[in-house]
């Protein structure tokens, strides 16, 4: 195929950049695969798995001779893994990311890859699961999935293609969306939800009974908490890096919370209907015809 990546460079072999890797390789979509992480353990097993080809520790090296990189780091590296591939780079290679936050990371690629800005893509793979490290990746994860690019004034339409095309042979819909925007939709549709479940659990298992409390929880409680076992450093990372979006939302949601609360302790059952009514509608509504992907 024409788009076929000759070398690829995976910085951060985690769920997401290992199932890409293994979603390229079985669409017969690149060459070489060259690994990139901290753990020399995990990049080692990601070799014994048939992830990678080969690794190195040091980004700059990994880099180069790829002429696609994929950052799968957490948010708060990401700059200064920019930093340490920036000189490293072949002129032609194009580089996207795969953070849930985006404006933070079009601020580190100014800051960092500026003669390399107009190949930059920035990315995000609506998919996941709340499992994380190479072991959990698969080559499916991404069928069905959207991927929303969010291409810099800046960036080539060359390089936008080639990122495009890539996801697109994992089996993914690709769709394009300002940066900002993006920003605001996620903080909606995955960071607050993430954030309530990591709050629910916390808040039970300060209670005096928790141990009571966790033994009983049924099917509902586990399906809403499931996301509070994601890695809690790339939650940290997104809660920071978009913290006026999920900060706005939050300050919404708690309105409506309380609204709840006071439908709650005063016997509002309409109110209580209504409101349920609503949400079942927009829930049925949403999930009709559709297969709900792991974030959601």
């Amino acid at each position: 195929m024409s788009d076929r990546i000759k070398r690829l460079a995976v910085i951060g072999v985690g769920l997401i950049g290992g199932s890409l890797a293994l979603a390229l390789r079985k669409a017969g979509a690149c060459g070489e695969v060259v690994g990139c992480g901290r753990s020399r353990e995990n990049l080692e097993r990601a070799v014994a798995l048939g992830v990678i080809d080969r690794f190195e520790q040091e980004p700059g090296r990994a880099v180069a001779g790829a002429d696609m990189v994929v950052l799968g780091v957490p948010l708060g590296a990401m700059e200064a893994v920019m930093g340490r591939i920036a000189s490293s780079l072949a002129a032609d290679a194009v580089v996207t990311d795969v953070g849930s936050a985006k404006m933070a990371v079009a601020d580190a690629v100014r800051r960092t890859l500026g003669g390399h800005l107009a190949r930059f893509v920035p990315g995000h793979p609506i998919a996941g699961t709340e499992r994380s490290g190479v072991e959990a990746a698969f080559a499916s994860l991404f069928e069905g999935c959207s991927v929303i690019l969010t291409p810099l004034p800046e960036t080539e339409a060359g390089a936008l293609a080639r990122v495009g095309a890539m996801w697109r042979a994992c089996g993914a819909e690709v769709v394009e969306m300002d940066i900002a925007h993006h920003d605001q939709v996620l903080a909606a549709t995955s960071h607050l939800p993430h954030l309530l479940a990591y709050t629910l659990v916390d808040t039970l298992a300060r209670m005096d009974d928790s141990e009571e409390i966790f033994q009983y929880a049924a099917g509902g409680f586990r399906d809403f908490t499931r996301i509070a076992s994601s890695d809690p450093v790339m939650w940290r990372d997104i809660c920071l890096a978009n913290r006026e979006a999920i900060g706005e939302m939050l300050a919404r949601f708690s309105n409506a919370l309380q609204d709840l609360a006071e439908a709650v302790q005063g016997g509002d059952g309409e109110t209580l209907l209504s409101l349920f009514h609503r949400a079942k509608a927009v829930r049925d509504r949403q999930i009709k015809g559709r297969t709900l992907s792991a974030e959601d």
